[in-house]
């Protein structure tokens, strides 16, 4: 997996008990172009991308690549869940060397509020534990984001520290 270390990249599919994580497909287009033109999806993340922008730049097969899951839930994509290392230059590390694998994740507004991304970002974390034993993942989002912050407790991340960063203070954490 280039980037995360020394593991091959596609995975078989993930199953968990209502979702798959896989790689992603052609189908999926559409959702990766509304994913970041949503107002409420990158509320916290920017803002959204204007539609046609998206639609010149998104390519046929988007996120394929190491590190990315499409997040399945009875054969349409509702989200992604991935794993990259942090840039060297953010602030927030836990190594003295930094470039840390840090989880991220996207989901539809209309699977917000069900459990989907505890249950996804538990599989590909899970999936990431096995491949990199004793490896750390950090997560860093804004504390004003309340579903992301209780997200990361959920999912056992620890505050390592909080920053600002975009013009909004961070929560940063860990877990191992």
């Amino acid at each position: 997996m280039t980037g995360l270390g020394p593991v091959a990249w596609p995975p078989a599919p993930i199953s968990t008990e209502r979702l798959v994580l896989r790689e992603s497909e052609a189908r999926d287009r559409a959702v990766f172009i509304e994913l970041f033109a949503s107002p409420e999806v990158r509320t916290h993340l920017g803002g959204p991308v204007p539609r046609d922008e998206l639609d010149r730049a998104v390519p046929e097969v988007p996120g394929r690549r190491p590190g990315l899951f499409v997040i399945d839930l009875d054969g349409a994509m509702i989200g992604t869940v991935t794993l990259d290392r942090r840039d060297t230059e953010r602030p927030g590390h836990v190594r003295p060397d930094a470039g840390e694998a840090e989880l991220g994740y996207l989901f539809l507004p209309e699977a917000w509020g069900r459990g989907y991304a505890a249950e996804a970002c538990a599989a590909a974390l899970d999936w990431f534990a096995d491949a990199l034993p004793g490896e750390p993942v950090v997560l860093c989002t804004q504390t004003a984001n309340g579903p992301s912050m209780r997200l990361a407790a959920k999912l056992g991340f620890i505050e390592v520290e909080r920053f600002e960063e975009y013009g909004a203070e961070q929560w940063f954490g860990v877990r191992t």
